[in-house]
């Protein structure tokens, strides 16, 4: 399939103001300029008359299908908050890829996810990226595990607290990740010098420390869960202590020092922020947060954390970042390939180009905008939404 006469925001370089969209077999094989197309024998093509084209929305960090839509504990399944330290947890036997918000996601032209444990524990668990097709889980995986869940601030202390166990201050829960990092390292340590030598037994099997493996190999990302700046460097500090990859999500006061953060080098999930300010650790909540840190120079993508923002509002926050002095530009990289490069998965998604998958929304208007929906959505070359003009 063919789609012709198009505006094209391709996410990198730029934008192409009439152009032509080849897909085949689920990627994207060619996008130009109108005056290089040449229709092919028996091709089919849409001619959308100076409609936009854009790549699919991702949203970095959710929990969409593991708090089913619409219900209580029966649907809560994302905090095993009797554990301290839940490394070996894993998102995609928890997802309810059947649950209605999927859809809900898609049909606002978010095709790519990352969903999984919340922050009831220091550590919770391994998350997963995922298309938002519905359906099977296994089929709709684009990565896992993505990255390993980490969590500081006043959510560990609060699950813990109300039943007299440990972590109940800061101090507990960042000697908690240490304490599984360190036990990991020696872990690791123990099956190399076993695979070595015979006078050295495998060490007893230990899941969490499996688990972690990757992790302080540098291979698997840490996703720290922290809204306070002292929060914030906590973080930072645990990371460069093991060396790890990691990123910040929330970063709810990283405005309040987002020269420091370019400093480090972080990488930085900003939001949600179109949400009241529900607890002590958000009261610096603002939406020119990741504007400030983008301005900064860190790489910075827009997340809803749903269920808290429904999934569906991704694109109308990046405009209430723009509304608030987000450069519209940089509000539009942040949900498209700013989230690709930081997930490591922008070899597949978060831009238009030959060669990735042919996840992309067509707009009659701006998308971030309060009144625009997508008029069709394809995931991996099909059309999961349409509202009439593929006919």
């Amino acid at each position: 399939m063919t789609l012709i006469n198009a505006y094209i925001y391709t996410a990198e370089g730029v934008p192409i103001e009439n152009g032509f969209l080849r897909i085949s077999e689920g990627r994207i094989l060619e996008a130009g300029h109108m005056n290089e197309f040449a229709a092919r024998p028996d091709e089919e093509w849409i001619d959308l008359a100076g409609k936009r084209i854009y790549p699919g929305f991702i949203d970095a960090h959710t929990h969409v299908g593991m708090w089913d839509d619409g219900l209580g504990f029966e649907g809560d399944d994302g905090n095993e908050d009797v554990l301290t330290s839940a490394a070996s947890l894993r998102a995609i036997d928890a997802i309810n890829s059947f649950d209605r918000c999927f859809r809900e996601a898609h049909e606002a032209g978010v095709t790519s996810v990352v969903t999984g444990p919340g922050s009831a524990n220091p550590i919770g668990g391994t998350m997963a990226a995922v298309k938002t097709t519905g359906g099977r889980v296994d089929k709709m995986i684009v990565r896992f595990p993505v990255s390993m869940k980490m969590a500081l601030g006043e959510n560990p202390k609060t699950a813990h607290h109300s039943r007299d166990e440990t972590p109940v201050t800061r101090m507990a829960t960042a000697k908690i990740i240490r304490e599984a990092l360190t036990k990991a390292r020696r872990y690791a340590d123990d099956v190399e010098k076993a695979g070595e030598s015979e006078d050295y037994d495998l060490p007893d099997y230990d899941a969490d420390c499996e688990a972690l493996l990757p992790v302080i190999k540098g291979e698997l990302p840490v996703h720290i869960h922290a809204h306070r700046r002292d929060d914030i460097f906590t973080g930072i500090r645990i990371a460069e202590e093991f060396g790890l990859k990691y990123v910040l999500v929330h970063a709810t006061e990283g405005h309040m020092v987002a020269d420091e953060l370019a400093e480090c080098g972080a990488d930085v999930f900003s939001g949600p922020f179109l949400s009241d300010r529900s607890k002590p650790e958000l009261a610096n909540l603002t939406p020119k947060a990741p504007g400030i840190i983008a301005s900064a120079g860190v790489r910075t993508a827009i997340v809803t954390d749903h269920p808290v923002i429904p999934i569906q509002y991704l694109p109308l926050c990046a405009g209430l970042a723009v509304r608030e002095g987000m450069d519209y530009d940089s509000a539009l990289r942040a949900i498209t390939i700013n989230p690709a490069v930081i997930l490591g998965l922008d070899d597949r998604i978060g831009s238009i180009k030959a060669g990735k998958d042919a996840d992309f929304s067509v707009f009659e208007d701006d998308p971030l905008t309060l009144y625009a929906k997508p008029l069709a959505v394809f995931i991996d070359g099909k059309a999961v939404y349409d509202t009439g003009i593929l006919h």
